[in-house]
């Protein structure tokens, strides 16, 4: 199942910027062909669909879009391949995979508004009563 990724070799140093962003699209692809792989190891046909896996892969590699050192790009490329390697090879259980890639990092609740303070009447009494 790991020879998917045996060709994926990323050199210490790019060239430039072009051959950086080449070798990240070829990152891309590798990681999308191994998507039905990583679905059958991980068995996460009733959580989540191919796509969304895609998705979130592609999300992952925007979120350094600004990045332009080659360098810099080169390092994360090799993190990227290793974390895959790690995926592929089943070095991660189900649950990891499950809450870094499909729920993601915010969890399974957005909660963005605010949660109620404890203004009710019995709460209120709690608090000014002796019990700190």
């Amino acid at each position: 199942m790991a020879s998917t990724l045996k060709y994926v070799r990323v050199p210490p140093n790019s060239a430039n910027l072009e051959e950086a962003r080449k070798r990240v699209f070829e990152f891309f692809k590798t990681a999308c062909r191994s998507i039905p792989t990583i679905m059958d190891i991980y068995i996460l046909d009733d959580v989540a669909k191919p796509s969304q896996l895609r998705s979130t892969v592609s999300s992952e590699i925007r979120k350094n879009a600004h990045v332009t050192d080659p360098k810099v790009i080169d390092m994360l490329l090799i993190k990227a391949t290793e974390e895959l390697s790690n995926i592929v090879e089943h070095a991660k259980q189900r649950h990891h995979i499950i809450g870094q890639y499909v729920v993601g990092r915010q969890g399974l609740t957005h909660d963005l508004g605010i949660k109620d303070q404890g203004n009710s009447n019995f709460l209120n009494n709690f608090y000014s009563g002796n019990y700190f």
